[in-house]
């Protein structure tokens, strides 16, 4: 499973729009500046997160988007999977559906690394990344 840059820039917008949208809606056009990316790349990835209900879009000249809940009640997970999709590392340990299941000798490994993805994935909170990035900025010093 490797995850895409979609779905690394969905958790960096997501972090964005928590850093600077407290009290109004954040622009892509700015997040795209601060990011380092493409306005239309991700203008894609914010309709995907809000088609997914994790944003909200709001028009007009001082438009953007907004979060629908506190950071806090985001996960990774959450956020992965809108724009990965299934973050299983093969797809019948998903689906469920193979005709050699039975006989798989390796069906139980899979099933055991699926666990401990899903389990990370969703114990890591949008509030989190916004912690461990605000820390690292305050390690950014020079002398």
């Amino acid at each position: 499973m490797k995850i895409s840059a979609k779905g690394r820039y969905a958790l960096d917008l997501m972090i964005d729009i928590v850093q600077h949208g407290s009290e109004k809606c954040v622009s892509i056009k700015e997040s795209a500046r601060r990011l380092d990316c493409s306005q239309k790349y991700l203008e894609q990835v914010a309709a995907q997160l809000s088609k997914g209900g994790l944003l909200h879009s709001v028009r007009g000249s001082s438009g953007g988007y907004t979060l629908t809940r506190l950071p806090r009640e985001y996960t990774a997970g959450d956020i992965l999977r809108i724009t990965e999709g299934s973050l299983s590392p093969i797809s019948c340990v998903e689906s469920g559906e193979c005709a050699k299941l039975s006989e798989c000798g390796t069906i139980d490994f899979w099933t055991g690394f699926n666990k401990v993805i899903q389990e990370y994935v969703d114990s890591v909170t949008l509030d989190d990344l916004v912690r461990s990035k605000e820390e690292k900025a305050g390690n950014n010093y020079c002398i």
